[in-house]
């Protein structure tokens, strides 16, 4: 169906060298559109989603920097619409997560999950909507985390779940700002996904809880926020924008 294609569009995705990321970058791909990859580490797994991209006859082009600098997510753009063409879509992956009481957090670990769960998310936004700007036409998408809408039992990550409900309702923020200006912004939040971080033996007992908690009665496959993501981003989803959409098999239903 013409509407869900991206043929020939520019995309821009940060966190593409791993989990989420990668598999959204090798779906706009698929859908057809040529990708600029963005991750803190030029490691196998960037590499990977290149060579995904470019069998399925596109273009990836690489680039290497940090979310929380805004010079190098305005170097990177650069980069990418010089060798692609004009942003046409932007999905902001790039994130982290890790878990410790609050009672005993230390000041630094609360500003690093802020910096890069957050900070990177509104730095990258503003970059990517700037340009979409100047040709009023664009789609932003976030990777939210149905933890900005609840409180995982069994996890403590106040810090976590704070950065990503901060995303839900800064994707909400910069979609009203520029709901008349032809750029629309949305989010996705996924419940438990099968990404590396999640699948290090360490996780595996209380990963089997989750799936047990889930109304699915699974963890979620990374392929399985793809759909989500080429609709927002394609013209099937012109009439959407400042929406949060829980991928996460029912569980924050019950």
């Amino acid at each position: 169906m013409d509407m869900f294609s991206l043929n020939n569009a520019v995309c821009f995705v940060t966190g593409a060298g791993s989990g989420i990321g990668q598999q959204i970058a090798i779906g706009l791909a698929a859908a057809g559109g040529n990708v600029g990859c963005f991750d803190r580490y030029d490691n196998e797994g960037l590499a990977e989603t290149l060579k995904a991209i470019e069998s399925l006859g596109r273009r990836g082009v690489k680039v290497i920097g940090d979310v929380t600098k805004k010079e190098t997510i305005e170097s990177a753009l650069d980069i990418i619409e010089s060798e692609l063409g004009f942003l046409d879509v932007a999905v902001n992956c790039a994130g982290i997560a890790n878990a410790n009481p609050s009672e005993v957090m230390e000041e630094s670990q609360w500003d690093q999950m802020i910096d890069i769960n957050l900070k990177g998310i509104f730095l990258s936004c503003q970059a990517e909507g700037k340009r979409m700007l100047e040709r009023e036409k664009g789609s932003i998408v976030n990777i939210a985390s149905m933890s900005g809408v609840i409180v995982n039992r069994g996890l403590k990550q106040v810090h976590y779940n704070s950065s990503k409900a901060g995303v839900i309702h800064l994707t909400k923020s910069f979609a009203m700002e520029w709901v008349d200006r032809g750029v629309r912004v949305n989010a996705i939040s996924p419940g438990y996904i099968a990404t590396p971080m999640n699948l290090r033996p360490e996780m595996k007992e209380i990963m089997a809880e989750f799936a047990a908690a889930t109304p699915m009665q699974r963890i979620g496959d990374p392929k399985e926020i793809v759909g989500p993501a080429v609709f927002l981003s394609s013209e099937a989803a012109s009439f959407v924008t400042a929406v949060n959409l829980l991928v996460d098999g029912g569980y924050c239903a019950w």
